[in-house]
């Protein structure tokens, strides 16, 4: 029999599942058994624990047949408990490390109290940590008290993951977890107030993950009426206990504070549901007041929010009056704050202004429904996975009208006649972006875009993550110098679906951005050509000898060196080394296409026949296509030159200090899709002795291949358009080969 029970509910939280898990198993302290319910959930959370369990044999898991939500969740795990003590740990957040080893320290210093509350730090997703507000509570000398000799600790988040449990104690209680959204609360107040002996654990154990969207108490909606009715249950208990009833004045005011601080919350409740629920919790006030209660006196209301606005009247004052008094006395209580926010609302009002002269034009005319705006790498024209799309749209729904934004007149002059377009900025674009349905990007749309309501915006992304993005790159202060990561989050809120091309990329995108959008199993329509085998007349424009071995050599640029570029490799010494018959083709990384780095060898060599420099061809497909074999470092082009099966090589002579300025998602160096080499030494052997396309490489190649062109069938970009912006139906891709079972993603913390 173990020590500890950990069970973990699951349900749309694939992104960070693996993080909570690893948290959970990698800890130092062993004797512990995990208990994992997949609530039925839609996405891939249920295939991460089976992964787990296959692996693990500590882990069990249980598949519902239904969502049930939260409580009843946990409710499914209990009946397979075995340990002497239950954790209850949500499947967002953490424990950090040590963390089970100082429990059951505690557990056993303390004589096996029947309830252990130990202390928590909130992780946001912007990178900040701050610990809980009050863990002086948890800092008491004494080893085990109830709550009556020490209330105070019922001031704590009335929440179940910051406690252990004595399994014994909750099975002679028959505690349960009613349904609803806050079942917390009649499951914490019954134990806290039931439990005979309590003990403390002065450390923080857990991350309690603040996530920017997602989470189901910072949800807009009127299911938050439920606190209602998990109060009743809460009195209910206590009614039901002679020996509790000493603790209704204290449930009574501290319901009161709870409700008002759910209503005090710009993000919980609907703004027409929140005349309705301060009346409710008025009634219910009433119907709860302990005999002799003084409807006037001052409670201590703490830290709840606005809640302070009503200084010294306390929570029996408020809930006597009316909302309209309410209101009035919540807007007097914030007069004197404005002062110091004055200059936040002026500029607030400016881009508000600017917002509804945006949205004043959206509504002059309904929307088109046959138009699709798109754009590519900042509106430098037809590029990349917008440019497969429109290509396919023509084709096969000739009726849509696509318009190309571009960012000025000369990136104009170069797109192919009878393609339509627009100036970025122009009275044009504002016009099309007030009627368009459609939007098809790779990057994001300029901030001043105001999405209408009822356009649909597809995301197209530019090629699977290996490199920290989005929110990951707070934690990476030089990767994000100059990055506005909250700015860049508000522009993907517009996102409605973002295209992947493999399970890995799913799961760091919803991670990565986290944002309100669905992710599309299309596959990376520039990858069609790829899958299919186009054409390319790139080394006919070159001179390339048809009998050559084109080796395209594409670096990514480095966060740790001003300006992103650093001489890896000499080029002019691996061409030569690569010998006669073979021809050195280098792509540099898009952000160093007009900056020095060209200008510091590389153009110079062009010029003078010793590589060719293909940094500027606007399509990467056909430089890729003509291309014998790829070596590159960290750069995401492997990925979709995996499509073409051909050997790849990576150079990773720089890997520790990469991953420590920019990190990375997985260990590249361990799941790579052919040969490593650390040394230019290593490089330069492994194509003089042809190690570069042996039988190893071809193994390594497929693995890679399986896992990471999952869905690239060559039919993406049809895919889109028919499922997208057509709305019909299409099956989804066929999975090639599922990926290897050992493969693991490096989702780590930012």
């Amino acid at each position: 029999m173990p020590r500890l029970s950990v069970i973990i509910p699951c349900f749309k939280v694939q992104g960070f599942l693996r993080e909570c898990l690893d948290s959970v198993l990698e800890q130092s302290f062993h004797d512990i058994e995990v208990i994992a319910v997949d609530d039925r959930s839609p996405d891939g959370c249920g295939a991460i624990l089976d992964e787990y369990a296959a692996r693990d044999p500590r882990v069990r898991v249980l598949h519902l047949p239904e969502n049930v939500g939260l409580g009843r969740a946990r409710n499914a795990g209990l009946p397979y408990a075995t340990g002497d003590f239950l954790l209850f740990l949500d499947s967002d957040d953490t424990l950090v490390p040590g963390a089970l080893r100082a429990i059951t320290d505690r557990l056993a210093e303390t004589g096996d109290p029947d309830v252990l509350v130990f202390d928590y730090a909130r992780t946001y997703w912007w990178g900040g940590t701050r610990r809980n507000a009050l863990a002086e509570v948890l800092g008491a000398t004494a080893d085990v008290f109830t709550a009556a000799e020490r209330p105070e600790i019922l001031d704590l988040l009335m929440v179940v993951w910051n406690k252990a449990y004595r399994r014994d104690f909750v099975e002679e209680n028959g505690f349960q977890f009613p349904p609803g959204y806050y079942e917390d609360t009649p499951w914490t107040f019954p134990v806290m107030l039931s439990a005979a002996r309590i003990a403390t654990l002065d450390r923080i154990c857990l991350h309690y993950r603040q996530r920017r969207q997602g989470n189901i108490l910072s949800t807009t909606s009127r299911k938050h009426f439920d606190v209602h009715e998990q109060y009743k249950r809460v009195f209910a208990f206590v009614d039901a206990r002679p020996e509790l009833a000493a603790w209704r004045p204290y449930l009574h005011r501290k319901m009161g504070e709870h409700c008002l601080d759910i209503l005090a919350k710009p993000d919980r409740l609907p703004p027409a549901a929140k005349g309705e629920f301060f009346r409710r919790t008025a009634e219910l006030y009433r119907a709860f007041r302990p005999e002799g209660a003084d409807p006037g006196y001052p409670g201590d209301l703490g830290d709840f929010g606005d809640l302070g606005d009503f200084g010294d009247l306390g929570v029996l004052g408020v809930l006597d009056g009316s909302y309209a008094s309410y209101r009035l006395r919540q807007q007097a209580g914030r007069v004197g704050r404005e002062s110091g926010r004055q200059a936040l609302r002026v500029r607030r009002a400016a881009e508000a202004r600017a917002r509804r002269a945006l949205t004043g034009l959206r509504g002059l005319r309904p929307l088109d429904e046959e138009l699709v705006l798109y754009s590519a790498a900042s509106h430098q024209g037809l590029r990349g996975d917008p440019a497969a799309v429109y290509r396919a749209a023509r084709e096969i729904a000739p009726r849509l009208r696509g318009v190309w934004v571009v960012r000025d007149a000369e990136v104009a002059a170069g797109l192919p006649p009878g393609v339509q377009h627009v100036l970025l900025d122009s009275p044009e674009y504002l016009r099309l972006t007030a009627r368009a349905k459609f939007f098809v990007n790779d990057v994001n749309w300029p901030g001043t875009l105001v999405k209408r309501p009822g356009s649909v915006h597809v995301h197209t992304h530019r090629g699977t993550p290996l490199k920290y993005l989005g929110a990951d790159l707070l934690g990476k202060p030089g990767a994000r110098l100059g990055f506005d990561v909250p700015q860049m989050l508000r522009r993907a809120d517009r996102w409605d679906h973002s295209l992947v091309a493999n399970r890995h990329s799913e799961l760091v995108w919803e991670r990565a951005y986290p944002c309100h959008f669905a992710s599309a199993r299309t596959g990376s329509p520039r990858n069609d050509v790829l899958v299919t085998g186009g054409r390319t007349d790139f080394r006919a424009r070159h001179a390339i000898p048809a009998d050559h071995t084109v080796v395209l050599y594409a670096p990514t640029r480095r966060d740790y060196v001003r300006g992103g570029h650093v001489d890896r490799i000499d080029l002019a010494r691996f061409a030569a080394d690569l010998g006669e018959g073979h021809t050195l083709v280098v792509r540099l990384h898009p952000a160093l296409a007009t900056g020095p780095a060209r200008g510091t060898g590389l153009a110079e060599l062009h010029r003078r026949g010793i590589v060719v420099d293909a940094t500027g061809e606007p399509h990467a497909e056909e430089v890729m296509l003509a291309a014998d074999a790829l070596v590159t470092d960290y750069s995401s082009i492997m990925f979709d030159y995996a499509n073409l099966d051909r050997p790849i090589v990576v150079h990773a002579d720089d890997w520790a200090a990469y991953t420590a300025s920019r990190g990375a998602y997985l260990d590249i160096t361990a799941e790579a899709p052919g040969h490593v080499s650390h040394s230019y030494r290593e490089l330069a052997w492994l194509f003089a002795s042809g190690g570069w396309r042996d039988e190893e490489s071809a193994r390594l190649r497929a693995d890679f291949r399986s896992r990471f062109c999952e869905f690239d069938d060559g039919r993406a970009a049809e895919r889109v358009v028919r499922t997208l912006l057509l709305g019909e139906s299409m099956p989804e891709p066929p999975a090639r080969v599922p990926g290897p079972a050992g493969a693991r993603d490096l989702l780590a913390s930012t």
